[in-house]
Formats: structure tokens, sequence, C-alpha cells
């Protein structure tokens, strides 16, 4: 592969609810690198400047900190970009519009990021020219961000039929057209055969390039856990059933996960073992996690998998939220606090 193409691995912050902190975020650059991982995607839901409030600029403090991250990753050799989500720009794209979109593009080139995700998920795509106004907003976006690898997150992003129930009918034709219409060195994000796929095998893969005429670029939603039903939950298992031999049918595979991001690390170990990456080993996670907080873990990881929050009981989960409150370390304050119930879901998140 050549560098323009090379096979992209790591994470997309892509979920709703509560984001990560500012020193999370910059402590993964240093976590990805470990893992032999290569790239990191900022575009929480929770950020107005990408999605809503798109043509506004972030204030000051904001957009230092996206500085600053840049940099961090940027020393680290791992790469760092911002997914914008113009929200329904789509449904009426002319001059004004595309000024205002340009001018975005202006600033986030001052990041100097070599990824850049424009994302039109989870908004209606019932439009009967969706693909070709898509099309015609990302070749902008390519037009001006040159040298940049630009990603695209399609509305129907999955082969799961909940997308037409919540966003409308997919129009006909739509993957075949905007993989026709597209440029040809945009990747396309797909999530599986359901939107929080549990598996996702070779044969999967195949039907959706066939469809799109390219290598599909993997968002793998695990541990994610923002949904109405998944937040119920702590996903600390590594990733699995993902076949290795996937790669050859991908241009890159990104992890979305949850919104407790020390604890989405031994997912993520999952993913860089996939791909023969150095394993991050128990030894590690302890180290990371805290090794009170990993043994704690060890012992409650299956009913936070499997029971949950409601499965466990208020009063079991007051206990184990007073367990670990009383520990140290970044990881055993998440897992007291999604106890308590601070990362509330977010009714925005229509998919789980």
């Amino acid at each position: 592969m050549s560098a323009s193409t090379e096979f992209l691995s790591g994470i997309i912050e892509g979920f709703y609810g509560r984001p990560w902190s500012f020193d999370t975020r910059r402590a993964y650059a240093g976590f990805l690198a470990q893992a032999g991982l290569n790239t990191c995607i900022y575009c929480p839901k929770a950020d107005p400047f990408l999605r809503k409030r798109w043509q506004d600029h972030w204030p000051r403090p904001q957009w230092q900190h996206l500085l600053q991250l840049s940099s961090a990753y940027r020393e680290r050799g791992i790469k760092w970009g911002v997914g914008l989500s113009p929200f329904e720009l789509y449904r009426h794209y002319g001059p004004v519009e595309r000024q205002q979109l340009r001018r975005k593009l202006d600033m986030l080139m001052q990041l100097e990021a070599p990824l850049l995700a424009i994302l039109f998920d989870d908004m209606p795509g019932d439009l009967d020219a969706l693909a070709a106004r898509q099309a015609e907003i990302v070749a902008d976006v390519c037009h001006w961000a040159p040298g940049v690898r630009v990603l695209v997150c399609p509305t129907y992003y999955s082969f799961d039929p909940v997308l037409e129930r919540f966003f409308g009918r997919m129009p006909a034709g739509y993957w075949p057209q905007l993989g026709r219409e597209l440029p040809g060195a945009v990747d396309i994000f797909w999530t599986g055969n359901q939107v929080c796929s549990g598996a996702i095998a070779i044969g999967d893969i195949e039907a959706i390039n066939q469809q799109l005429g390219r290598q599909v670029m993997l968002w793998d939603n695990y541990p994610v856990n923002d949904g109405a039903t998944r937040s119920n939950f702590l996903y600390c298992s590594k990733l699995s059933r993902r076949d290795p031999a996937s790669r050859q049918l991908l241009a890159g595979h990104l992890c979305n996960p949850m919104n407790q991001g020390i604890l989405s690390l031994p997912a993520i170990a999952g993913l860089a073992e996939l791909y023969g990456g150095p394993a991050l080993d128990e030894e590690w996670l302890q180290q990371v996690l805290g090794p009170l907080t990993w043994e704690q873990l060890q012992r409650h990881r299956e009913a936070f998998e499997h029971k949950g929050l409601s499965g466990m009981g208020d009063q079991r989960c007051r206990e184990l939220a007073s367990r670990y409150a009383a520990l140290p370390g970044a990881a055993a304050g998440e897992v007291a606090g999604w106890l308590r119930g601070v990362y509330t879901f977010d009714p925005a998140c229509l998919t789980d």
C-alpha cells in the first residue's frame, strides 16, 4: 500500500452522550502508539460545532484543545483528524451553504491533520438525490483540502433495517451511486450487518464492497455503549468475532469506544491483536487501569457485561460504586460514575 492508502486502525470517538475529557483524549495518543494502532478521529456527537452548529467556530478554549490534540498525535506518529457532520446540508447546497462549508474547512485545515471525515450518519435520508448531493459536497471538500485523506459515513451505513425505520426509506441504488460518484480516493464507512454488529464476517464485507465498488472502512460499534440498551452495560472484553483475513478487504478498521475512555482499552486491545499488533497484555492493562481496579474488574466483568445496571439492582450498584470510588485512578472513577448513573443515556441516539 502507498502512504495515501495505508490501512487505518484505531478509534473513532463518534458516540452520543457524555464526551471524554481532554486528558483522556490526549492520553490516547500514547495508548494507540503502544498498541501499534495508527488512527484517531475526533467526532463526539456532543460537540455542537461539528453537527447542529457546524457553521460556527469553536470558542477559543475548545479550539486550543483541538490544536493541542493535533500536535500530540502528530508527535506520536498517529494519524489524527476531525469528523464534521454538516447536518442535513444535502437538502439545500447552494452558494451560501457552499461558502459556509468552505469557511469551516479553511479553519479545520489550520489543525494540520492528515484525516478529515465527512459524516452524514443519523440524519433523515428520504431524498431521491441523496447520493448525488452528498457526492457533490464531498467533491468540494476534497478540492478544498488537498493532501488530506477524506472519509465519508453515508446516511445508510449498515444493512440494518433500523436505519430506514428512523431515517426514512433509502433511495433506490443509493450505495452503488455513492460508490460511483464519490472521488475514488475517498473511504466509505460501514458498520456491518447491524449498527452494532456482534460479528462481522468476510462474506458481509464482500457484499458491501460489491455494492460500493471499493473497499469499505469498518466503523466498528464495539465497545460503544451510548444507546438506550447498551448504556446499561460496560464492555470490557477484547474485541472478538472479527476475522483477521478481512484486512485484505478493508481500507481500515476503527472502533467506536465507550463513553468511559479508559475502560475501553481492553476492547481496543483486541483490535490491536486482530491485525498482529503488539499485545496489550494483562500487565499493561493493570498498569494503565490500576492494579486494584483491574483486580475488581475481573470479579465483576461478567455482571457488568451481561446483567448490567438494571440486572444488578440499585442496592448492588450503590455498594459497588462506593467500592470503586475508594480506588485510585481514572478507570475506577469511570466505573463508579457508570454505577451511579452519571453516563445518562442520550435520547438523540436512536439506534442501538
